[in-house]
């Protein structure tokens, strides 16, 4: 029976670290600030928002929230953009995805100050974490890599099977893997054989958003799993990639949907905050 990864726990762990720095950083006269931009009503986007600035108030983080109507047009988010990559007490921008289908996410992304990405996503921060030199690393895979290593699992010359290739999760979290000295494969829908390839992991990631896309037949023996999968199966009920039940009895340590990844993403976000501010006042990282 797998030992259960409690993201709760270890996310609780990383935003008193991001506390104790942020009091530091106060102390000194420097104020981490975070700016959240929404664009319309989606509800799970609220959640997800509300959750952030919750985050902040836990860790000292300053925040402002920008709601705009789902109306707002190109040119006034990208307005906005410009007024926060101005703002001095403002450290990190994250605008919260999706976006209306009205608006070009991509030119959002690229209109962020590289030292205010705090998501990791413009192609200058993208291009860091390329070369092995990330400045901020992308908050989800950075959890990840947060939870594997609280199990005491070493990633060093393991089989880590990546299955998904987004942008957001699944090509950053094979490039940490692979910096922690992993040797990495990336599956996704055109892959054949994945079966064989996934119940080689020794290091299992999910990242595809099906809900039981990973079956037992998929899973090494031993193997961690890491379900980054946030889905409803047919009950509405909130679950990941991973076929829990199935799985749990075979690997070693498992992520629980929800408590899992979700949890770390936000403390990760928190930790990318600090690091802005102490770019953007010189100080050392």
């Amino acid at each position: 029976m797998a030992i259960l990864i409690d993201g709760k726990k270890i996310s609780a762990s990383v935003k008193a670290q991001v506390a104790q720095e942020a009091a530091s950083l106060k102390a000194k006269g420097l104020f981490p600030g975070l700016a959240v931009v929404l664009v319309g009503d989606d509800p799970a986007s609220r959640i997800y928002v509300n959750n952030k600035k919750k985050a902040c108030e836990a860790t000292g983080i300053y925040s402002e929230e920008y709601a705009l109507p789902k109306t707002t047009t190109q040119q006034q988010l990208m307005e906005l953009i410009g007024r926060l990559n101005d703002k001095p007490e403002i450290h990190g921008i994250l605008v919260q995805s999706p976006l209306p289908e009205a608006l070009d996410e991509a030119a959002v992304v690229e209109a962020i100050s590289p030292q205010k990405d705090v998501d990791a996503f413009h192609a200058y921060n993208v291009g860091k974490l390329m070369q092995g030199r990330p400045v901020f690393q992308p908050c989800t895979p950075a959890g990840v890599i947060e939870l594997i290593r609280s199990t005491g699992t070493e990633i060093t010359g393991k089989n880590c099977v990546v299955i998904g290739r987004s942008d957001i999760v699944g090509k950053p979290m094979a490039m940490l893997l692979l910096q922690c000295n992993g040797t990495v494969t990336i599956c996704h829908s055109a892959t054949k054989n994945l079966k064989e390839i996934s119940s080689q992991a020794d290091i299992l990631v999910s990242a595809v958003g099906k809900a039981g896309f990973v079956t037992a037949d998929m899973v090494k023996p031993g193997a961690v799993v890491i379900d980054v999968g946030m889905n409803r199966d047919a009950e509405g009920k909130l679950c990941g990639d991973v076929e829990f039940a199935q799985v749990e009895p075979i690997a070693s340590y498992i992520t629980p949907v929800p408590g899992g990844v979700g949890p770390m993403t936000i403390a990760m976000l928190m930790r990318n905050t600090i690091t802005a501010a102490k770019l953007q006042n010189g100080m050392a990282l």
